[in-house]
């Protein structure tokens, strides 16, 4: 990449002027005013102290080496402020980001090795299995998804995993719940009131097993739901489960074992404080009850026969959980940097101007499918994703319907449509895309073209970013700003008029092409489909 390029030779020049090493916190990076430049470094400014020299003379003095010593495709050099320096490439510099995303293709192309095969272990929408998951809860399953593919890409290997809150009494009153629907009473108190109860308890069988059917119905619900939305996991872990196979009392073994346990007020307790939290947890209650904490150590303490780093993305509620998850894993001995913790906002839903409650007992629940159903499940990933998880997000019914042919994956997804629909008008016209080293991109001049391959050149950028800060987010504004590029590259830039001139035509086509690999690497890592046709 280009800018590994000019950090070498940035490394070369600081050397000629006496600077070596160069600082471990010099960068080069793209300048926020495209008037800067393409690229910029503060090389100078960082290095100055322990040069003894100043930053603005230590600047001038790179940019007079690298005027003489001119790196791959740099046109100009200047200094800007207290000592940056500003790289001014011509456009070969972008013409090679094409060659380069074409040869590659949607299988190597922004593909990084961050990971470097690292396990990964992340856990998302984890629910109580006590109905189906309402449509707030397509924000972790949208979010969580596309972190995972991010991270794979990126060179982790993934493992996506559901946590079935299936322990306690919601599971039990949920039963009852049914039960009293089926025989044509009320639910009880604290029970569920939704109208899905009365739709599945007219399913239920007379003689099965309430809560547990209840349960499996709950789970099948969301398996073909998420499915629908592009959501998979490779295994679901049930709460009950963990306790009932032993290993909670392992984990209380080992924890006591080491001498982290103690008994008090008749409860017994995990001494977190001694790891970070701002007070002691129970782990079995005074009446021999088991905290719900105490399964969830056990059950995270398994997650690392899965992975080396485990990740939970959890409900706004979860502030509190985190401390302690983190100090009880330090107890047994994993690392502090081996378990992550990312605590999403909640989604507001509004219609007719009003919230709607997502209550499950209340009976005002709005499931995903209903959005699925109301505007697709492309719009309602994506409309998931255009913010941060840790932002409390906005999403008005009506105006998701009503503008669903407006909506930002359909200027998205039109993009895509519109580069194939080329590839058939030119097929129908019998133009031939010639092959790429016959082609001479040197014919990509205009700035609508080279704005859309500046664009191209950012995704294995963005795509770190979004890896490190754990934000898919990012990706879905790259996506956009694409989208935009060539749209406008669309509008202004023929390719199968009949005056186009045959070379600027063929290089136009491989543009086209580019931009095609790079919506579908950016659409596959949000979960979002990439339709030929719209």
């Amino acid at each position: 990449m280009i800018r590994d390029q000019l950090v070498d030779a940035v490394e070369d020049a600081l050397a000629e002027l006496g600077v070596d090493p160069a600082p471990a916190d010099f960068v080069v990076e793209r300048p926020a005013r495209r008037e800067h430049g393409d690229w910029s470094t503060n090389a100078a400014l960082v290095s100055a102290k322990s040069a003894g020299r100043n930053p603005r003379e230590l600047g001038q003095a790179l940019a007079d080496y690298l005027s003489v010593n001119r790196p791959p495709h740099v046109e100009a050099l200047d200094i800007a402020g207290p000592g940056f320096v500003n790289f001014t490439l011509a456009p070969t510099w972008l013409h090679d980001v094409l060659v380069t995303v074409v040869e590659e293709g949607e299988q190597d192309y922004a593909r990084l090795d961050i990971g470097s095969g690292q396990s990964v272990n992340i856990e998302f929408v984890s629910a109580n299995p006590t109905g189906p998951i309402h449509a707030g809860g397509g924000r972790w399953g949208a979010y969580g998804d596309s972190l995972a593919r991010i991270l794979a890409r990126c060179g982790y290997a993934v493992h996506k995993e559901f946590y079935i809150n299936d322990r306690g009494v919601q599971t039990q009153l949920f039963g009852q719940s049914l039960v009293a629907r089926q025989d044509g009473e009320e639910p009880p108190e604290n029970g569920y009131a939704g109208q899905y109860i009365e739709e599945w308890a007219a399913e239920m069988p007379g003689d099965a097993d309430p809560a547990e059917w209840g349960k499996h119905r709950s789970l099948e619900d969301a398996r073909e739901v998420l499915g629908s939305m592009n959501v998979e996991f490779d295994s679901w872990s049930s709460e009950t489960a963990v306790v009932m196979s032993g290993a909670m009392d392992a984990a209380i073994g080992e924890l006591r074992a080491a001498g982290h346990v103690y008994e008090a007020e008749g409860a017994t307790w995990l001494r977190t404080t001694d790891f970070g939290d701002d007070q002691d947890r129970v782990l079995i209650k005074s009446d021999g009850e088991i905290a719900y904490f105490a399964p969830d150590i056990a059950y995270h303490l398994d997650k690392f026969r899965r992975g080396d780093l485990v990740i939970d993305v959890l409900g706004a509620d979860h502030h509190g959980y985190v401390p302690r998850m983190r100090a009880a894993l330090l107890a047994l001995g994993k690392p502090a940097d081996a378990y992550e913790a990312i605590v999403g906002q909640n989604v507001k839903l509004i219609r007719d101007g009003d919230e709607v409650k997502m209550s499950k007992r209340a009976g005002t629940i709005i499931e995903i499918r209903d959005l699925i159903d109301e505007v697709g499940p492309d719009v309602a990933r994506f409309a998931y994703l255009l913010q941060s998880i840790d932002s409390p997000q906005t999403i008005d019914l009506d105006l998701l319907t009503a503008q669903a042919s407006e909506n930002p994956v359909f200027y998205v997804q039109y993009a895509n449509a519109r580069i194939h629909s080329i590839g058939r008008e030119a097929a129908e016209r019998g133009v031939e895309r010639h092959p790429l080293a016959e082609v001479d991109l040197g014919a990509l001049v205009e700035e609508r073209e080279l704005e859309l391959l500046r664009q191209l050149s950012m995704l294995p950028e963005v795509l770190e970013v979004a890896c490190r800060e754990r934000a898919p987010h990012k990706i879905t504004n790259w996506v956009r700003d694409l989208a935009a590029a060539f749209h406008g590259f669309y509008r202004d830039c023929p390719i199968l008029r009949t005056d186009t001139p045959s070379d600027v035509q063929q290089a136009r086509l491989w543009l086209a092409e580019a931009t095609r690999i790079g919506l579908a690497i950016g659409l596959d890592l949000l979960g979002v489909s990439a339709p030929d046709r719209m």
